[in-house]
């Protein structure tokens, strides 16, 4: 790390060398500084104590007070950013416009056309030496103009269009990519720190922050830049985003004082002067080093990137930062987890987290390889018809002159060929994906979820599960005392302050000061008749409140006995279940107050204040009294109960060994036992309710106490009375889950999990491993598909193995939002539901646009392909296909991908990960449209000229001017196509198509837009797009026949579709049956299918896969630009950025080929993890998954997957 950070400070020398000139008038430069934060531990100490005497004299040289902090005056805080810098890492440029076009242009197809354009542009420019045309056969050329005129058209026309689509992509990834830049900004400016600046506890954007600040840090805290601990209480920090070592640092004045940028609070707090921010800091050297706006060092990073295959997989799967390691804080004994969770996402860095795209890859790939089959016929046919009239019917030889006009036969012949394979491919649907996906994404900001993983807005509708939070999420957060057991009364409202004798209030209101963090504090309300504002821990404010209610003031008391002289403090932590904190008293005794989980603390205890304030001997006997009598009744009612205790070290003893935790808690005497009551919030017995009716299961994982938990979910409606199901205990659960050695085993919780409902005074590792068990459940036929709300720094591991994570935005610590997918900005329960309603509307969006595409390229690819065979030339034209397949694929996904959802998607149930996304219905209405639309096309090719009186169009000459016959063919489709596209709106088989048609403002413009522009092509568009002009009658015609496809779809929607047992459903996800056992080892089997699939699809494949990956750099460019660092200014240009920028994600992976059939190899996958694993001694079970998946990827991830190597460290930094 030290060799790292001096490299970089060599080669900002020459930065520091200005600035150290003008180092200001600070008693210490830049360099020294940086030289000081590379230093750990002993090091630091003795280079502390050397140059500076103590943290004090730091504070001093850089001119700020250890407890005022900084005045905040504006010119000091400009000159100390003009010379310490700011607090701000400069994110990687983004892509120019022209990199995009130039990316645009890599899809095959278009290059095909390009050169198909060059070549007829040229050929039409020669002229054949005056041979003797008429020696060429009956290729005879137009003579309504001089060839030399017009033959340049078409070609010209081809390369326009070929400009629009590159430039339509173009503008779409461009304009993405911003919108999401400035989305990235508008979190970070969200993103606060609290700092003290003149004396006054403030909180302040963290880009604001500066060298010099004093910055309090607690629990939970991502820290946003380098300092020196002033003073600190049982800190402990996880640096594993910097080191790789998983486990957590104890931060002291005399052991190791030195925080680092980057790094995790995991407990207690304290305050610390900041000395390196920005560029300056740890994270950010590693980034400079990095290059944060270069690309050399960015190329070399990936190159080994693809050596290290698995965990770093899994970092790019999932942009975002500081994820790998960030299991490790929670007890090391989840790291485990945590490269398990890796591997999972490492071997199916798609597949598993997206059913969708997995889904759709296959089906693009079957119907681009119908596609391609059906151009190569046409080519050939077209070719050969051509030949054997020429050469053999009218016995010509071939001539030296003529060459050139064959050749343009030939070109002809050729662009046609693409041209039916342009519109058979369906490049529309990644970019409909994308919108439907970005559209959601911005609108769901609306509805309080910021969604950080854009699959995982996806994910949510297929949700089969819901495991909430119970404080905060269900509840309002708003705790407030309502019951006391004080002086042997229980008190069933706040009692008058009178009623408690002076002793016992003294205690009280001491014990509550002080033993609650300080950060935790009751201001006045915002608004004028407002209720207070709790700000820090609820539970505590409760408390502080409750001395409020007694008429006392908790700040005289803290004002008195300030933080600094707090002799010690066991912070509360998910393992204690209790807080306690120890102060000195003059005499040299020591007083310590402690509170906690009542059934906790009450086991403790050997004392209890009587009626009269003395403390009195207090049995087992008498303890089960209380817990009957006063705990139970006030858990039934869904009270949390808090117990208040203290204990006396008298100043004659030796001083106790305070490390000994258990011996100092112990012995304690009882104050009063709290009932803290926290409301449910009033839309979610509803919002539950829905959830319930849309098939998915609400689960409560709580840390409170088995009553209060039962009493809430009755309010909730997660469980109703009568009802069969169980609510456990954590120790309860975690007895009947595991065999006699231990050892957690997956049948045992496929016994309890189905009728699970309620887990109560649960640890993290037992809600991580719930969420582990479900996920891996095989006892359905369908696997389920979780979402987890967390708030707490321990919700880490659960959040990550779950499908959806979601992180609360107000309660919710740095290190749950880093490891959530989605973050509920109001921590309420009924959006959760809202995220389900977008990510069911996201399926259905794709859904409605595969049925409207599809049926355009049935049509269309038939009518070209048999109109070219039976008349030589299709009668729709290169340039109109183009035209079609923009409207048809942009435009109409545009439209289709944009509905906004209704609370009707509420009532089916969850499609599940094996349902096709094609239905019979959808099949029913594709193939009965295409059906219509065929009879009229060839109805009116083969007999329009009858029916319109007009000139025939078939069997025209090579440059003929464009015929009025085939004119009305083409605007006849796409009127067709128009109308159709209302039908699409509905899949489900409803009978009104224009329901709700007017709420989607972008779909109404589209349509009409459409109108519009072919009104003008017909009209206007001549020769270039082959059309002449067409009557009002003609006009009228075609848009009867088009209106047509309406009452055509009322037909269709009678058909029952049970009758029709011949439609096949396409686009499964694949099934588990379908993997025969032994492939699973053998990945490798899968990479040979693959590669043999791809040499026979080769041409189609590039082209489709080069569309699917702009769509897939797309996503990636909002992930990686974006998501990235939703949380933090460091994150943003993270690290990852290089993993998860988007232009190596496909290409340069090894030579992994067979992306295409690689929906297959990652299909597998989760079997593999549905196979049970064989039983492990580990106890959590963690290890046991990633072992799974280490067999297939040993080779790859050797390298990176030991925590401790360097490399590893820099992977997962932040």
């Amino acid at each position: 790390m030290g060799d790292m950070a001096n490299n970089s400070v060599a080669y900002s020398g020459v930065k520091n060398a200005v600035k150290e000139a003008n180092h200001g008038d600070f008693g210490v430069t830049l360099a020294e500084l940086r030289s000081l934060m590379e230093l750990r531990a002993a090091d630091a100490l003795h280079k502390i104590q050397e140059c500076y005497g103590d943290v004090y004299g730091i504070c001093a040289k850089l001119k700020t007070s250890p407890n005022e902090g900084l005045s905040g005056n504006p010119a000091d805080i400009e000159r100390r950013e003009a010379v310490f810098g700011k607090n701000f890492i400069p994110p990687k440029k983004p892509k120019t416009f022209l990199q995009l076009v130039w990316e645009a242009l890599q899809d095959v197809t278009l290059i095909i056309l390009e050169i198909a354009a060059v070549v007829s542009l040229g050929l039409s420019f020669y002229q054949p030496p005056g041979g003797n045309e008429s020696l060429c056969g009956s290729v005879n050329v137009g003579e309504e103009e001089d060839e030399s005129e017009a033959g340049w058209i078409e070609g010209a026309a081809i390369l326009l269009s070929v400009v629009c689509v590159v430039l339509v992509t173009a503008f779409n990834d461009w304009s993405k990519e911003k919108q999401f830049r400035g989305l990235q900004s508008r979190i970070e400016q969200e993103q606060k720190f609290t700092v003290i600046r003149g004396g006054q506890v403030i909180q302040i954007p963290v880009a604001d922050i500066i060298v010099g600040d004093i910055a309090q840090v607690k629990y939970g805290d991502l820290l946003p830049a380098d300092g020196v601990l002033i003073q600190g209480n049982d800190l402990k920090i996880d640096e594993s985003s910097l080191t790789g070592e998983s486990d957590h640092v104890k931060k002291s004045l005399d052991r190791d004082p030195m925080m680092l940028s980057g790094t995790h609070v995991m407990e207690g707090s304290g305050r610390m002067v900041v000395t390196a921010v920005g560029v300056n800091s740890q994270t950010g050297i590693i980034f400079t080093l990095l290059g944060a706006g270069g690309d050399e060092e960015e190329k070399e990073k990936e190159k080994k990137d693809k050596k290290n295959g698995a965990l770093e997989n899994r970092n790019k799967a999932k942009a975002q930062d500081g994820a790998a390691m960030e299991m490790q804080p929670l007890k090391s004994e989840d790291g485990g987890d945590g490269d398990e969770k890796d591997k999972k996402r490492s071997n199916l860095p798609k597949k598993e987290k997206s059913v969708l795209q997995g889904k759709l890859t296959k089906l693009a790939v079957q119907i681009g390889k119908a596609g391609l089959l059906m151009s190569a016929i046409t080519v050939i046919i077209l070719v050969l018809y051509f030949v054997i009239d020429t050469f053999w019917v009218q016995k010509r030889p071939w001539l030296a002159e003529c060459t050139p006009i064959y050749i343009q036969y030939f070109v002809k012949f050729f662009i046609i060929g693409v041209t039916v394979l342009v519109v058979a491919v369906p490049e529309g649907l990644p970019l409909a994906v994308t919108i439907s996906l970005a559209y959601s994404v911005k609108k769901m900001m609306r509805d309080n979820n910021l969604v950080r993983h854009l699959d995982a807005c996806e994910t949510m509708g297929n949700a089969t599960a819901i495991c909430s939070d119970k404080t905060g999420t269900l509840t309002m957060n708003r705790m407030t005392v309502v019951q006391a057991y004080i002086n042997e009364k229980h008190y069933k409202k706040i009692p008058e302050p009178e009623a408690i004798p002076e002793k016992i209030m003294a205690y009280l209101v001491t014990g509550i000061s002080v033993n609650c963090a300080y950060t935790s504090k009751i201001l006045p309300p915002e608004k004028e008749g407002g209720l207070p504002r709790h700000v820090g821990n609820k539970t505590e404010c409760a408390l502080l409140g409750l001395l409020l209610d007694l008429k006392r003031d908790y700040q005289d008391v803290r004002n008195e006995i300030p933080e600094e002289d707090l002799y010690k403090v066991y912070t509360f932590n998910s393992v204690r279940k209790s807080m306690s904190t120890v102060l000195k008293n003059s005499d040299g005794s020591f007083r310590i107050f402690s509170k906690g989980a009542s059934e906790i603390v009450l086991k403790k205890c050997f004392k209890i204040l009587s009626a009269n304030g003395e403390p009195k001997v207090f049995r087992p006997r008498d303890r089960d009294d209380i817990v009957k009598t006063v705990i139970e009744p006030m858990a039934s009612e869904g009270l949390r109960t808090i117990c208040l205790a203290f204990r006396d070290f008298p100043a004659g003893e030796p001083e106790p060994e305070w490390d000994n935790e258990n011996d100092i808690v112990t012995g304690l005497t009882c104050i009063a036992v709290v009932g803290i009551e926290d409301p449910v919030r009033p839309e979610v017995p509803d919002a539950i309710r829905k959830c319930q009716r849309a098939g998915i299961t609400v689960r409560m994982v709580t840390g409170d106490n088995i009553n209060t938990a039962r009493a809430i979910a009755l309010k909730c409606g997660i469980l109703n009375p009568g009802e069969d199901f169980l609510c456990l205990e954590g120790k309860d659960f975690n007895r009947r889950i595991r065999n006699e050695k231990g050892e957690i085993e997956q049948e045992r919780i496929d016994k309890i999990w189905p009728k699970l409902r309620v887990l109560a005074r649960s640890s993290p590792t037992d809600k991580h491993t719930l969420v582990k068990g479900i996920i891996d459940s095989t006892v359905f036929d369908q696997r389920q598909v979780v979402a987890v709300t967390g708030d707490g720094t321990n919700d880490g591991p659960a959040l990550k193995k779950a499908d959806v994570g979601f992180a609360m935005g107000i309660a919710g610590t740095d290190v749950a939002k880093e490891a959530s997918d989605i973050i509920l900005t109001d921590d309420n329960f009924t959006s959760i539901v809202k995220a389900v309603m977008w990510g069911r509307n996201v399926y259905d969006s794709i859904s409605k646009f595969l049925q409207f595409q599809l049926t355009v390229n049935v049509v269309a690819v038939i009518v070209a392909f048999t109109g070219a065979c039976i008349t030589q030339d299709s009668p729709l034209k290169a340039v109109q296909m183009l035209w079609v397949n923009l409207i048809m694929d942009t435009l109409a996904s545009l439209a289709l991908a944009t509905e906004p959802p209704t609370e009707a998607l509420l009532l089916r149930k969850p499609y599940g990960r094996n349902k096709p996304l094609i239905s019979r219905t959808m099949m029913k209405n594709i193939l009965g449209h295409a059906f219509y639309q065929l009879v009229v096309v060839f109805t009116l090719l083969f007999a329009g000229e009858r029916i319109f009186d007009i000139d025939s169009g078939r069997n025209a000459p090579l440059h003929a001017p464009p015929s009025e016959h085939y004119t009305i063919v083409f605007n006849t489709f796409v009127m067709m196509q128009l109308f159709n596209e209302i039908n699409a709106r509905k899949i489900h088989g409803e009978r009104n198509v224009f329901e709700g048609i007017f709420n989607n403002a972008i779909f109404c413009t589209i349509v009409l837009g459409t109108f519009v522009v072919q009104i003008i092509i017909v009209q206007f568009g001549g020769k270039p797009f082959s059309c002449s002009e067409l009557s009002v009658e003609q006009w009228l015609w075609s848009i009867f026949l088009g209106m047509g496809t309406l009452l055509w779809g009322q037909l269709i929607s009678t058909i029952p579709t049970s009758r029709l047992k011949f439609l096949k459903e396409a686009g499964h996800g694949t099934q588990k049956e379908e993997i025969p056992e032994e492939e699973l080892a053998e990945d490798v089997e899968e990479i040979d299918h693959a590669e043999r699939e791809l040499r026979r699809g080769q041409i189609l494949w590039f082209r489709g896969l080069n569309r699917i990956q702009t769509q897939i750099r797309v996503v990636n460019a909002f992930r990686s630009s974006l998501y990235e660092g939703l949380e933090k200014p460091e994150t943003r240009s993270s690290i990852h950025n290089f993993m998860t920028h988007p232009e190596f994600r496909i290409e340069d992976s090894e030579p992994h080929i067979p992306l295409i059939d690689d929906t297959d190899a990652e299909d597998d996958a989760p079997t593999k993890r549905n196979s049970t694993p064989p039983p492990s001694p580990n106890k959590n079970n963690n290890a046991v998954d990633s072992g799974i998946h280490l067999t297939t990827d040993k080779n790859k991830s050797a390298t990176s997957s030991s925590p401790g190597s360097p490399l590893h460290s820099l992977e997962t930094s932040l």
